[in-house]
Formats: structure tokens, sequence, C-alpha cells
């Protein structure tokens, strides 16, 4: 008489293999007819964690050694040749007139037990079956080599995207041809000096994706790329436009959380600062929408400028008694500027870089000394906080392109005209009065040669002055909104940009 070969799991307690072992003694060791019907699992031996459970029944058919049991269905790799040598460590060859028994130790789970009757000691079998619940705080064992290559292609995924991008961007209608492209209105202009500057009238483009405030528009300093167009607004986004042959936005950046009160270009015009309400500093590059900078401040964020002449180096103000001088090149704070004031409303550089203006909310009930101070930039001591004394805030300065002069505008609805050379006295002969500002941050640019100065209005109208005469040239009914900034193309004559307080951009000339 043979015995046929049986792999037990290892992996079972000790408990179990002795309630299942003595029962089956007999059966194991003896080949007679036997009418129970056995349960055997099968794996196949490519494929890790695949199980299969087949009946094992008698057959009529005997042989000299006793009653043989066949598998029903089995798979076919047993069904072709059951006297192959399998070379898995988990297999045992058979021995002849019996059919090979394989069982895996890798990835099964046990559903039920083995439980023994108290009446007459007849033990059930286990069966093991595929499951993909799992008890709820107990995690799978998973293989070691498994772990690996599933850890790697998250790991891969992640540092791609950090390098690739750290700000959401969005590609426009050409999109991709942000700053190689040269406009070939520009390059006329591109070898010659600026001619004189006439009033817009007509409108070219009329640009509405923002879905908030335009707080701040900007052309590209770069001749070159001029065509571009840098937007700010209360809807938390960046926008680049190309506003001189299509119209379309070209990019649009969604680095903040909150709304974007400022942003400025770099002096070579392949970078974006900006600053907003959720306190974030982020420089932007325009191709990649990396971010090569970025710091959490202590307060809001409602001014930036680059330093004229140290490209590497911007200075910020907000909610906050102080003003802040980063260096880029080092991501750390190089100065701060304190002053007892509430909220810096704006930051002009003078000529050289130097010294630099900053204007704030402080107003007392009788005059307003410190509305505009002058700062050294390398001692960060005050220079002067007696430069404008009526009771009226400057939301925003601007300094004129030749000559030695800036213009703050102020919330009694006139620009006030200033030195730029100490001790900055306020020009009392000239005032430019007519628009209307009332608490909206309205904005004022001179024209690139000098001759206009330009402001928007609360009521939604664009104001041109004679910068000599300080008389009202013309009014343009350019928004139905507050217009909060008016600014003229540096090469193209003529052209001008305006935003209100809808998110509408419009470009005349």
């Amino acid at each position: 008489m043979s015995s046929s070969l049986v792999a037990y799991d290892d992996s079972d307690s000790e408990t179990e293999t002795g309630k299942t072992e003595v029962p089956n003694t007999s059966s194991r060791q003896t080949s007679h007819p036997s009418s129970s019907v056995n349960r055997v699992q099968y794996f196949a031996p490519g494929g890790l964690g695949t199980k299969s459970t087949y009946e094992m029944q008698p057959t009529e058919n005997t042989d000299s050694s006793g009653t043989s049991t066949v598998c029903e269905d089995p798979p076919e790799h047993y069904a072709q040749n059951n006297d192959t040598d399998l070379t898995s460590p988990y297999c045992r060859r058979p021995y002849s007139g019996h059919t090979a028994l394989c069982m895996s130790y890798k990835n099964y789970e046990q559903t039920s037990s083995s439980s023994t009757n108290s009446g007459n000691g007849v033990s059930q079998k286990r069966i093991y079956k595929d499951s993909t619940t799992a008890i709820k705080g107990i995690r799978p064992y998973i293989p070691k080599r498994l772990r690996q290559e599933n850890s790697s292609m998250p790991k891969k995924k992640e540092s791609d995207q950090s390098d690739s991008s750290d700000c959401d961007v969005k590609l426009g209608i050409s999109g991709e041809q942000t700053s190689s492209k040269i406009s070939e209105l520009i390059k006329p202009y591109l070898g010659s000096k600026y001619k004189l500057t006439e009033v817009p009238k007509s409108l070219i483009f009329y640009m509405s994706k923002h879905s908030g405030p335009v707080n701040e528009i900007q052309w590209c300093p770069v001749r070159e790329q001029s065509h571009m167009l840098l937007s700010a607004s209360m809807d938390k986004t960046i926008k680049v436009w190309d506003a001189v042959d299509t119209g379309c936005c070209l990019k649009t950046y969604s680095c903040h959380s909150c709304a974007v009160r400022a942003a400025c270009w770099s002096s070579c015009g392949r970078r974006i600062l900006s600053g907003g309400f959720d306190s974030m500093l982020h420089l932007t590059d325009v191709e990649t929408g990396k971010q090569i900078f970025s710091s959490k401040n202590e307060a809001r964020i409602s001014a930036l400028k680059f330093h004229p002449t140290e490209s590497n180096i911007f200075i910020c103000g907000g909610f906050s008694p102080e003003v802040k001088a980063w260096d880029i090149r080092t991501s750390k704070l190089l100065r701060v500027y304190k002053a007892a004031v509430q909220q810096t409303l704006d930051i002009l550089f003078l000529p050289e870089g130097r010294e630099f203006l900053t204007s704030t909310d402080a107003v007392s009930r009788d005059s307003a000394d410190r509305t505009i101070i002058a700062w050294d930039f390398q001692s960060a001591a005050k220079i002067s906080n007696q430069i404008f004394h009526e009771r009226y805030t400057c939301p925003s300065l601007t300094l004129h392109p030749k000559e030695s002069m800036f213009v703050a505008q102020t919330n009694g609805n006139y620009m006030a005209l200033f030195s730029a050379q100490r001790p900055y006295r306020i020009n009392k002969k000239k005032r430019y009065e007519g628009h209307k500002v009332e608490g909206f941050a309205v904005g004022c640019e001179f024209s690139p040669d000098g001759t206009l100065l330009v402001t928007g209005s609360s009521d939604g109208k664009v104001f041109f002055y004679n910068y000599h005469t300080a008389r009202i040239i013309c009014t343009l009914s350019a928004h139905k909104e507050a217009c909060v900034s008016a600014i003229f193309h540096p090469v193209l004559p003529s052209l001008l940009a305006t935003c209100d307080w809808a998110g509408e951009i419009k470009i005349w000339q």
C-alpha cells in the first residue's frame, strides 16, 4: 500500500493542527475507500495568491493500490502533465498513481477555523477563500519587495510635480510662446525714441476673464516683451495677457489662497512678484510657474516694489507698522523699517534707489505728519516724515520719468506734486483735481515722455492732465465701475490700459 503526500499549512496554530490531525490519521496512512468528500486547495505555480477550491470525490475505477481520487476540473497545468517535475519550493513531486497536491504559503486569509463537535468528535475542515474585506484597524501584510515597488511610484510623481511647478498654472491661447514672441507692432519702435503721447480715444480690446476686482495692472518692462500685460485681482489669481496683438489671456497663476493685492514684474521680465491678503510672498517664474521664492509674512501685504538698480532686492509693506526688504538670492530678510503706523499703502523708490517713500494711513485730527515718510535704504533711518501735512491719505505714488518730481494721489480728490530731492517740498502752485477717489485705491501714472498725467476715477472715467499746466485735457468714459488704474505702454505711443472694480481690463488707442 502506498500513501498519498499532502502538504499542510505551517502557519496554522498548534491547537488547530492537533484537532484536525487526529481524525485524519487513518485516512492518511491507509487508502481504503471513503464516502466523505475532501476539499483540497490548488495553487497555480505562476501566480501568487491565486487559489481555487476543488472537491475530491471517489471514483468507481480502482487500481491495485486501492481507490484513487481525482479532481473535478483541475487546473490546466496539472491536467496536461501531472508527472512534470515542478521547481517551485512550495510544491512536492507526486508518487505514481496519485494526483499532485500543491499548496502555497503566500497571501491568503483564513475565513473559517476548525471546530470539534462535542458529541461525536467529528471535525470540520478548514476552508481558505479569497477575501477583499479587511478587519478595521488591521493592515494586510505586504512583502518588502512589493512595498518598495509601490512606494517608489508616488515619490517619483511628487518629485516631478514639485520640480515642474509649485503653482497652479493654466495656459491660454498660445500660452507656450509667452516670452519668446516679439510683437510685429512693437518691432518698428524698438530702435527709435518714444514719440509724443496723444490722448487715446478708441477701444481695441475688452478683456473680462477676472471674476473679481482688478487691483493692479502693469506692462512688462522689457521692451521686446512689452506686449504682455500683468494683472492682479481679488479673485486670488494673477493673469498675463497679450494686450497688443490678440487681447487673449496667456497664462493664469493661482498661487495665493486669498485676494492678490499687489504684483509686479522683475526687471528681466521672466518673474512675477506677488503678495496678497493670505500674507504670502511669491516670486513665480513666468514660463514654468515654479515658485522661486516664497515667504510667509506676519500681516497682509498691500504694496511691493523691486529695487531699481539691485534686481534681487525688493521691499514689501502691508497691514503692519513695518516695511521689510528681502533678498531673493538668499531668501533672507535684509532690513526692517519701523514706523508708528498701521498700514503701508504704497512704496516708491526715488532715482538711484538710495531713498524710498512710503505712504501710510497715519492721519490725525489736525494734520498728517506721517502720511508720506522718506527712508534711507541702507541705514533704515527715517529721513523725513514732514512731507505732506494735509488731512488726506495717499493711496498711490508715482515718479516723473524725466524730472526729479513725484506725484501723490490723495483721498481729497486731487493729486499733489512734490520734489524728489530733500526736503521733498510740495508744489503749492500745482494741484491736479477734477477726478474722484472716494476711498478707492486709485492709481496715477505719467506718460513715458512726461507730458501727460493720467488717473482713474471712482465714477469709471479716466482723466488726462497736462503736467505743466495741471489742466484737464480730456476725459474718457472707460468703465461703469470705479476705474482704479490707467497706465501707458512703454514703447507704443498713445496705447493705454485701464482696469476697474468689476474685473474688466480695456486697451485703448
